[in-house]
């Protein structure tokens, strides 16, 4: 959980102490909100926490299109979609 006081490090904190910052955000696995000129520029974050950030967006999108094709009725049943992939599968 970002902690405001911890995790909120200005620009020059941040250029200072780069290693530091590093070692925090992947020991603690909480982002660091960088600030310049008071105001939040950007987020450093672990590798590991920006790719579930990715794969979590992208799951979204695939939902929001799922759910699209739902309300226009661009559906099949369970029985097709079972048809549809045996067939698939078994041409290879």
């Amino acid at each position: 959980m970002l902690d405001l006081v911890r995790d909120l490090k200005p620009i020059s904190y941040v250029k200072a102490h780069t290693t530091e910052i590093v070692k925090q955000v992947n020991r603690n696995q909480t982002p660091i909100v960088v600030t310049q000129s008071g105001e939040a520029k950007a987020v450093i974050l672990a590798v590991e926490n920006y790719q579930k950030l990715i794969n979590a967006v992208n799951l979204a999108k695939l939902i929001n299109l799922a759910e699209k094709d739902v309300e226009k009725g661009r559906v099949v049943s369970h029985k097709e979609a079972k048809k549809y992939f045996e067939k698939i599968l078994n041409r290879k």
